[in-house]
């Protein structure tokens, strides 16, 4: 038991020591704001982009391609979505509060600390086979996001074409689909752009959990929790242990289990403050969820992960 605690641990201490060292580089005024947005913005356009396509590449497509994985997936997000809204009718009072609640306990931060988590469990095969989940993930968390904003800003209007524009021109969305036929071709790529292009990847994880913690404010949690308390718990103890225990009681074991896990457990992403920014909603309850939900994670997730590595499902 000492043994498999030791072994979560350092598969999830190297992914939130990062976050919490972001958090104390903020303040002693280290990181500032300007590094925060043009690191994100390098992470967002290129680097991450350039890990998921290399380690999507070198994997094996039989192995890492599973469409059993994705439709649950996204079976999954939509039943935790429609749950988390029929809640939010019922014990959300202020009704514009309503949908940054829901946004707030279903879409995770996969593409940073889910893929970060994946590749420290399962090294080549978390990134390949996460990068793959990604893409869903990217699509379905955007379009559910902008339905439930949208519901309870009825003087917004946002065009759904330039929603669907901004998901195909998505970085990572686009480096997924290059990918999936150069791994089925088998296409060989140099070596020298191979290794040059893992190192410009390597910059990816360390740099995006530095900005994670770096945006977190623990003030504004102490000043004003409200509701947003309410949606890091479905987002980080509710939604994580129901959507494992169905995709076990599925059939689902080994390392597909422990990759749905990591990506249903992953703490709200930074994006969905954006978007509630962007439809001037209540940004600083969008703002609570994340930081809730980021600190909340470094023990939901240790303990869920000992959990299946102890019951040897994972």
């Amino acid at each position: 038991m000492l043994a498999t605690f030791t072994y979560t641990l350092e598969i999830t201490l190297p992914v939130f020591a990062m976050v919490f060292l972001g958090i104390g580089l903020r303040r002693i005024g280290w990181v500032d704001q300007h590094f925060i947005t043009t690191a994100s913005a390098l992470v967002f356009k290129a680097t991450l982009p350039t890990l998921v396509f290399l380690a999507i590449v070198k994997a094996d497509l039989s192995t890492t391609l599973n469409p059993s994985v994705l439709l649950f997936y996204l079976v999954a997000t939509l039943m935790s979505f429609c749950s988390v809204w029929l809640w939010a009718t019922k014990r959300v009072s202020k009704a514009d509060d309503r949908g940054v609640y829901v946004q707030g306990a279903f879409r995770g931060n996969c593409g940073i600390v889910g893929l970060a988590l994946a590749a420290n469990l399962y090294g080549d095969y978390g990134l390949s086979a996460g990068g793959i989940l990604l893409g869903l993930v990217i699509i379905s968390y955007n379009i559910l996001s902008v339905v439930v904003l949208l519901a309870y800003q009825p003087d917004k209007v946002m065009n759904f074409s330039s929603i669907t524009r901004d998901i195909a021109r998505n970085p990572l969305i686009i480096s997924v689909f290059l990918a999936i036929p150069f791994a089925a071709a088998e296409i060989s790529i140099p070596q020298w752009v191979m290794t040059s292009g893992e190192y410009f990847a390597s910059l990816t994880l360390p740099l995006a959990l530095l900005c994670i913690g770096a945006t977190v404010s623990l003030k504004s949690i102490r000043t004003e929790s409200g509701p947003a308390l309410g949606s890091a718990i479905w987002k980080m103890v509710t939604l994580p242990m129901a959507c494992t225990l169905a995709a076990w009681l599925f059939g689902f074991e080994g390392r597909e289990l422990g990759l749905m896990f990591l990506f249903f457990a992953s703490p709200t992403a930074a994006a969905s403050f954006v978007m509630v920014k962007a439809l001037g909603g209540n940004d600083r309850m969008a703002a609570n969820i994340i930081a809730l939900t980021t600190l909340l994670a470094s023990v939901t997730v240790t303990i869920g992960v000992f959990v299946l590595q102890s019951a040897g499902l994972t």
